[in-house]
């Protein structure tokens, strides 16, 4: 893991550029993955482990101490604790650390699609209000008609227009959320651009 160190930086600058992070870049700057929702344990109030406050992650609660105990002072500067694998150095590391979170299915930013003009929307030829409705579960959209009829490419779909197609037993292929977005995206075909 990259030890990104922004305090180190240069604090003069002409022009300031916000962008998003690509997913490698965020991995690069994360000491370790939150697994779990837990924060603090009620019982000890110290961190949970691989918890949203994980000391493993994040850097130490108390200043130059392990989570177990095992390590204190400052002797001991950088050393991982073997037991609770919490390096040994000053808690304000944790104000500096990041940590990411793996998710199950692709999410759509929201400044893509809801900022005007929507760039999601000119490149899908999709209005804002419909791709609202796939990206947030609302509607199917038709990515292959298959043999279904009066179905196109693109076709905004309720559950139960589906249900009702599939009883029908025509075959076709419909998807919602963002993986739909994802897929519809890498379908276009740059040079007709």
């Amino acid at each position: 893991m990259a030890d990104t160190n922004f305090a180190n930086q240069p604090l003069d600058f002409n022009s300031i550029r916000i962008q998003l992070a690509s997913p490698d870049t965020i991995r690069g700057w994360s000491r370790g993955e939150v697994t779990k929702p837990e924060t603090i344990n009620y019982r000890s109030f110290k961190p949970e482990r691989d918890g949203l406050f994980c000391e493993c992650i994040f850097g130490p609660v108390k200043d130059w101490e392990c989570h177990c105990g095992k390590y204190k002072r400052i002797r001991y500067r950088g050393v991982v604790c073997d037991r609770c694998g919490v390096e040994v150095t000053q808690s304000k590391v944790r104000r500096e650390r990041l940590g990411h979170i793996e998710l199950a299915v692709p999410v759509t930013h929201i400044w893509f699609f809801k900022s005007l003009p929507s760039r999601m929307g000119y490149l899908l030829n999709l209005s804002v209000r419909n791709l609202e409705r796939i990206i947030y579960y609302e509607s199917y959209v038709v990515l292959d008609p298959g043999d279904a009829p009066d179905l196109k490419f693109k076709d905004l779909l309720t559950e139960d227009e589906v249900i009702e197609l599939e009883d029908e037993g025509y075959s076709f292929d419909v998807d919602m959320g963002a993986g739909a977005i994802k897929k519809l995206l890498s379908s276009i075909d740059i040079e007709d651009l």
